[in-house]
């Protein structure tokens, strides 16, 4: 059990020694964050200000506006376990609710 916390440590600390104290501590903090919305609202506030202070850069703006949709994509797909548990639970909602109640429904 301690070699896995070992390893763990290392991991985590791999790049610590290039970042100093301050930045390493950034870091650690920031791999405690999850999801991209709050990428997503820094990116969309940069962009604000990219139109406001470039408005001719519209190349940029493109650009940037193609990495928000990027991410808001990734952050709403799900995977197929995710969509196979979801599946399921629809289904037993349907067998065990819908249909007593008397609600036609057709599942495969």
């Amino acid at each position: 059990m301690a070699k896995k916390q070992a390893k763990r440590d290392v991991k985590r600390d791999f790049y610590g020694p290039a970042l100093g104290e301050t930045r390493s501590l950034m870091l650690e903090e920031a791999g405690g964050v999850e999801g991209l919305d709050q990428e997503i609202a820094l990116l969309r506030l940069r962009l604000r200000d990219l139109i406001r202070d470039y408005p001719d850069k519209i190349e940029l703006h493109l650009r940037t506006a193609n990495a928000i949709a990027g991410m808001v994509k990734i952050s709403y797909s799900i995977s197929k376990e995710q969509k196979k548990s979801l599946r399921e639970a629809i289904t037993k909602v349907l067998t065990e609710l819908a249909i007593p109640l008397g609600i036609k429904a057709l599942i495969k």
